[in-house]
């Protein structure tokens, strides 16, 4: 049975309205807590209104909805498919060949084993860009132009670079409190941030077609960015795996807050202090149940996914920051360019367009 997580929530409001006040420091401590211990949270900021996440899952819908060719035209397998669209079963999970996921995997009780998987994720994705690009970088293929769908040239830019921005601005305020809770710098992790590779990422699965109980659509997996943050889907299925647990949870996002997880770039800079967390995206009871009621009114079964991966810049080196880096961490984490290990990664999950070393 999967065992429900009540995620802490943080107030960013509390944090902007003055982020040397006692209240924000508390909520600095609560957010680097709750990374340490889950490697995920709750945000609420009232920037974000939910009528933007509405407004977005309106258009990836419809994009999605479009027929498969037409969405092909936005490929661009050159670019490591990190802008413009990823066609279904192109992304596999990095657990299919990581061989320390796979025994994190193994040693799981039965119960809460990750439902099981064979091949890449039967989902689409699409990659846009957010935030300026860096003005010099080793890694173009990173930091490349944005592609607009010739069907929704007239509000695309509009309504992605609009939510991708708003998304963007809350998970930086929750890594500057990640970083004073942690007892760095409040710009430790947003100075490094500064040019990365924010994409703005939703996923797109056809539950008009792959709605078959477990069906998985994002297999067992860490993210690899820094952090990624998410607004409200409209069809639940999310599990996660808190650190030092074996069970299995699924999350729920109440109306008016966003989830935010660790990634890997995280777990390098903090020498291990916050580990990047394992989840999966399935088709559970409750998914089929929001299926029946959607399709009895007429609405889409596109399972889409407001999500915003926010990257450490290409060019900086990731390894533990002080006061995490300790003679243990720094060795069990040497460092290494984040392009590198971003484009290392990529051959993992089938999206470098080489195949990935042994």
């Amino acid at each position: 049975m999967v065992v429900p997580l009540a995620l802490p929530v943080v107030d960013l409001a509390v944090y902007l309205a003055d982020p040397t006040s006692a209240a924000a420091r508390a909520e600095a401590a609560k957010a680097a807590d709750a990374l340490t211990s889950y490697g995920a949270l709750l945000v609420r900021d009232p920037r974000v209104p939910e009528h933007a996440n509405a407004e977005f899952l309106d258009m990836m819908e419809a994009y999605f909805e479009q027929p498969h060719e037409t969405k092909l035209a936005d490929v661009r397998p050159e670019l490591s498919y990190q802008i413009g669209a990823t066609p279904e079963f192109t992304e596999e999970p990095m657990c299919l060949r990581d061989t320390k996921c796979l025994e994190i995997m193994a040693a799981l009780p039965e119960a809460d084993k990750p439902v099981q998987w064979t091949g890449a994720d039967p989902k689409w994705r699409f990659f846009h860009r957010i935030g300026p690009e860096p003005t010099e970088t080793k890694f173009p293929t990173l930091n490349a132009p944005p592609v607009v769908p010739a069907a929704f040239e007239d509000k695309w830019l509009r309504v992605m670079d609009g939510y991708g921005q708003q998304l963007h601005d809350a998970v930086e305020v929750v890594a500057e409190l990640a970083a004073v809770g942690l007892g760095m710098p409040r710009d430790a992790f947003t100075s490094r941030a500064q040019y990365g590779a924010h994409l703005l990422a939703p996923t797109g699965s056809d539950l008009a077609r792959f709605n078959a109980l477990n069906t998985v659509f994002a297999g067992f997996h860490y993210d690899l960015n820094f952090l990624t943050i998410h607004g409200k889907s409209r069809f639940p299925g999310l599990h996660v795996w808190a650190r030092n647990t074996g069970v299995k949870m699924s999350v729920a996002v109440p109306d008016g807050c966003l989830l935010v997880q660790a990634g890997k770039e995280m777990e390098l800079l903090t020498g291990g202090v916050v580990l990047a967390g394992y989840h999966e995206v399935i088709v559970t009871e409750k998914t089929l149940e929001v299926v029946e009621r959607k399709k009895a009114a007429g609405e889409s079964l596109w399972r889409v996914s407001s999500t915003l991966f926010y990257h450490i810049a290409s060019d900086h080196v990731l390894a533990p920051l002080p006061p995490t880096d300790t003679d243990e961490n720094k060795a069990k984490y040497p460092p290494i360019v984040c392009g590198d290990y971003v484009a290392k990664e990529l051959e993992m999950i089938s999206l470098s367009g080489s195949k990935p070393s042994q």
